[in-house]
C-alpha cells in the first residue's frame, strides 16, 4: 500500500508562524496544476504494482483549487495509478473557503475526508496568527461540513499562543468534542526562522511563545483526550478508536509515498528520500519543458527539479527511533535489528537509564513514552540517536 501527497503552494495570506513554501500570488495556479499533472504522469512507474491507499492534498491551501482543477488532478491519478476502492482522500481546507457550494463540489469528487485549519475559535488568537478566517467562520464551517455529509473530519488547533488563555484552550477543545469530530491535530506554536512571527518577536512587536504555557496546555489536552475517548496515537494527533489518519500513519510507519508538487517530499519505503524544488516558477518551467525533452535534456532538467538522499543504516535507525517514540506503536527491537543487529544493542544501552527514570517505558512488544514524557519526545529521541 502506498500514498500520494500533493502540495498546493498557494494561500490567500501569510500566517504569522508559517514557514511552509507558498505563494499569495494565484495567477500561476492553473499552470502549476498542469505541471503537477505532468509530474504525476511521469512518476507513475515508481508505484508500479502498488495500490494507493491514501491521497492527501496539502499546502498551502488546496481548498483554493477550482472544481475543474481538482477534477483534472483526479482524472490524472485515476488514469495512471491503481487507487484502492476504500482509499482515504483528504483535502486540507480553510474555514473561509468552506461554503455549501464548495462542499457540494468536493462531495461530487472522490474527496471523502476534510482537514480543516481552524487553529482557534477565538478572534484574538486568529488575529494574532493572521489567519484569513474569523471566529464565526471557524464555527460555521463545521456545521456546514457535517450537514453536507462529511463524516470523516479532522481539525487543526494551535496551543501555546500568547493570546490563548488556559480557559480559551479548554473552550477550543470543548467545541471539538461538542461537534463530535473523530480526529484532532494539535500543535504547539513555535518560532520558526524567517517567519513574520520570528521577526515580530525579535523586534519586540509580539511576545514570544511561553514554554511553560505550552506544556501546561499540552497536559490539559492529554487529560481532555483521555476523558473524551480520543486515543493519543501520535504526539500531535488524537483520534476516536479506529479513526486514525491513514495517510499520516503511513508516514510514521515508513510506508512508500510520492511527494508531488513544489517542495513536496517522498519516500520509497526502503532507503531513498526525494524532495522537489521549492520554487514555483522553476517547478512549472521544468515540468513544462520535460514534456518534449530528449533523454539528454531530461537528465539535465531533472537536476533542477528535485534532489534525492540515500539513507544510511544509521539514518534509518534514527528515523525509526524518532517516529516510533512519537507514536503509540513505540520502538520495536525487531525493527532496529532488521536494519542491523548492532542497533538493537545500541538502543538498549542508551535507553536503560531512561527506563530506570521512567522517562521511557516498555512492554513485551515495544518501548514507548508515558504521557508525562510526550511533550519532550523529540529531545528524548535525540539522546538515543546513533552518532
Amino acid at each position: 500500500m502506498a500514498g500520494i501527497y500533493l502540495h498546493i503552494p498557494f494561500c490567500k495570506q501569510a500566517c504569522q508562524y508559517c514557514n511552509f513554501p507558498f505563494s499569495t500570488t494565484l495567477r500561476h495556479q492553473r499552470a502549476l496544476v498542469s505541471a503537477v499533472c505532468t509530474e504525476l504522469t511521469q512518476r507513475a512507474p515508481e508505484l508500479a504494482g502498488l495500490e494507493v491507499a491514501s491521497i492527501y492534498f496539502g499546502g498551502g491551501t488546496p481548498s483554493l483549487l477550482s472544481a475543474s482543477e481538482l477534477a483534472v488532478l483526479f482524472h490524472t491519478i485515476e488514469a495512471y495509478y491503481r487507487v484502492a476502492a476504500d482509499a482515504e482522500i483528504t483535502l486540507e481546507a480553510n474555514p473561509d473557503d468552506i461554503s455549501a457550494e464548495s462542499l457540494a463540489t468536493w462531495r461530487a469528487l472522490p474527496i471523502n475526508r476534510l482537514s480543516i485549519g481552524i487553529q482557534s475559535f477565538a478572534e484574538a488568537d486568529l488575529r494574532f496568527m493572521n489567519r484569513a478566517h474569523n471566529a464565526g467562520e471557524a464555527l460555521a464551517c463545521l456545521d456546514l461540513a457535517q450537514r453536507a455529509g462529511f463524516t470523516d473530519l479532522t481539525a487543526d488547533l494551535i496551543y501555546g499562543c500568547p493570546t490563548t488563555s488556559d480557559a480559551q484552550w479548554a473552550e477550543n477543545l470543548r467545541l471539538i468534542g461538542a461537534y463530535g469530530l473523530p480526529h484532532l491535530s494539535a500543535y504547539a506554536l513555535t518560532l520558526e526562522p524567517k517567519t513574520a512571527l520570528a521577526h515580530f518577536v525579535a523586534t519586540g512587536k509580539a511576545p514570544a511563545p511561553d514554554d511553560d504555557q505550552a506544556a501546561r496546555q499540552f497536559d490539559y489536552l492529554l487529560e481532555w483526550a483521555a476523558a473524551h475517548d480520543y486515543e493519543h496515537y501520535e504526539i500531535s494527533n488524537f483520534a476516536r478508536p479506529g479513526r486514525y489518519s491513514r495517510h499520516n500513519t503511513n508516514y510514521w510507519r515508513g510506508r512508500p509515498y510520492l511527494g508531488i508538487g513544489p517542495a513536496a517530499h517522498g519516500f520509497d519505503g526502503r532507503a531513498t528520500r526525494r524532495w522537489n524544488v521549492a520554487n514555483n516558477a522553476t517547478y512549472i518551467r521544468g515540468w513544462r519543458r520535460l514534456k518534449t525533452a530528449t533523454p539528454a535534456e531530461w537528465a539535465r532538467i531533472a537536476t533542477t527539479l528535485y534532489d534525492t538522499e540515500q539513507l544510511s543504516p544509521g539514518d534509518r535507525y534514527n528515523e525509526t527511533v524518532m517516529t516510533g517514540l512519537r507514536t503509540q506503536w513505540g520502538v520495536r527491537l525487531a525493527d532496529l535489528a532488521a536494519i542491523d543487529p548492532a542497533f538493537a544493542e545500541y538502543f538498549l544501552r542508551g535507553v536503560a537509564p531512561m527506563l530506570q527514570e521512567k522517562t521511557v517505558r516498555r512492554d513485551a512488544e515495544r518501548f514507548f513514552l508515558p504521557p508525562r514524557s510526550r511533550f519532550l519526545a523529540d529531545g528524548i529521541a535525540a539522546e538515543l540517536f546513533y552518532p
